[in-house]
């Protein structure tokens, strides 16, 4: 389908895709853990803040470029990783990374993505990261992070926030399974977790928390491999300094776009108190709720070097595929750009705490 002419935002791909989209598969590529609390503080966390500009500045120069772990990249927009590409458009995942490469968008792809990480890479113009979740025999993890490193991924992302999944009533009620043909397919012949049956009680306490990763996990990890890993999922900053100590070389302030555990703080909300405990040691990235270019501008203004999207991302991808996504993302540069450049800060190093309104 073609996108709508009065398609010029973000919200607007988000209302278009849920028009448009089987009910069972937007309830689980859009949908929130519980109540969907999180998930709404997420973006009305962004709305309470305000901007306060300057005038009549030297905007000369201006630009949104930075460097992350020795990499130049044109804007602090990256992409988050979401499983299942292929559920949004059949071309899945490869479509969202050629729009990628288009927009020099750094995309971080999924463990549980529809196409195996050589498919995607081999039609990546722009740097990819790999995300991995543990899985219950290190050797299984050890596989996933040669073939990445392998295929040219520049990062690994570790998401630690999800040792079970959350309670997604939406899918439940919508009856949500996976279609044919769509499967989590660079996890291929790796064994599920086991609920063991001869054991009493939950089968949460007693089999799926069995093979939880811990601290001492993701110091291995980071023994494992030359990339940088990132930590994803972090908010408390009681647990920054073990991240770092066992190997972290950055931090992804998320609460998993409110998909796992409902009622925790808003991510916007939750980050200077970790830029604050990292103190400048790694970078510290945020997602969550991000929609507009001023959501980045409040971002940067709290800290993070950079900012993450998703579910905009598969939004995009419903309605109109690869040329979808690289309008969404270029949608969300120029508003950036517009913003920086109304606000008076021509660069990103520009963009501190003064950059936010403060009553009183």
């Amino acid at each position: 389908m073609s996108i709508p002419a009065d398609t010029v935002s973000l919200e607007d791909y988000q209302r278009v895709f849920l028009q448009r989209t089987d009910p069972a598969i937007a309830a689980y590529l859009h949908g929130a853990a519980a109540d969907g609390l999180t998930e709404q503080d997420n973006r009305a966390a962004y709305h309470r803040l305000r901007l306060m500009p300057r005038a009549l500045q030297s905007l000369r120069g201006a630009q949104t470029g930075l460097t992350l772990f020795g990499q130049a990249v044109p804007s602090p927009i990256l992409i988050a990783p979401m499983a299942f590409h292929c559920l949004a458009h059949p071309e899945g995942e490869r479509a969202t990374a050629t729009a990628a490469g288009l927009t020099g968008t750094v995309m971080t792809v999924s463990a549980q993505a529809s196409q195996t990480l050589e498919e995607i890479a081999a039609v990546a113009q722009a740097p990819l990261w790999f995300q991995l979740y543990f899985q219950p025999r290190r050797a299984d993890s050890l596989t996933l992070v040669r073939r990445a490193e392998q295929a040219g991924y520049q990062a690994l992302v570790l998401t630690i926030d999800a040792p079970v999944s959350g309670v997604r009533n939406a899918e439940q009620r919508a009856g949500f399974v996976l279609p044919a043909g769509i499967a989590a397919v660079n996890l291929a012949g790796f064994p599920a977790p086991q609920i063991p049956r001869h054991r009493p009680g939950s089968p949460v306490f007693q089999g799926m928390l069995d093979a939880a990763p811990t601290w001492d996990d993701l110091a291995w990890l980071c023994q494992q491999t030359t990339l940088p890993v990132l930590v994803k999922g972090l908010l408390n900053p009681l647990d920054v300094d073990p991240a770092l100590a066992a190997g972290a070389q950055g931090v992804i302030v998320s609460n998993h776009g409110g998909r796992t555990l409902d009622g925790l703080p808003a991510t916007i909300d939750a980050l200077p108190p970790i830029v604050q405990q990292v103190g400048g040691r790694v970078p510290v990235l945020v997602d969550g709720g991000i929609r507009r270019g001023t959501d980045i501008v409040k971002a940067i203004a709290c800290g993070a070097t950079a900012v993450m999207i998703g579910r905009p991302v598969l939004h995009a991808l419903g309605v109109g595929g690869m040329v979808g996504v690289a309008h969404a993302l270029t949608l969300l540069q120029t508003e950036l750009e517009m913003a920086m450049a109304l606000l008076g800060r021509p660069t990103l190093a520009e963009v501190d705490a003064s950059v936010l309104w403060r009553r009183g």
